[in-house]
């Protein structure tokens, strides 16, 4: 995953905010909590995963041309 990049979570498009080894973060506004099945998502809640490849690979390129 990249900063700035997405994740589809349950099939929801959003924008990653951080990206740490372990964890990632993203912003839901309370139109997208309210429109999707995220708003009734819990702490613990299994939910189903989707990332952007291609954003994985550019940074990876980014990071060895930047050495």
């Amino acid at each position: 995953m990249a900063s700035k990049g997405s994740v589809a979570v349950d099939g929801v498009s959003l924008t990653l905010v951080e990206v740490e080894s372990e964890r990632f973060s993203v912003q839901l506004i309370p139109h997208t909590l309210s429109a999707t099945t995220l708003g009734h998502r819990r702490v613990g809640d299994r939910v189903n995963l989707e990332t952007d490849l291609l954003a994985k690979y550019v940074q990876r390129l980014m990071e060895t041309t930047n050495q």
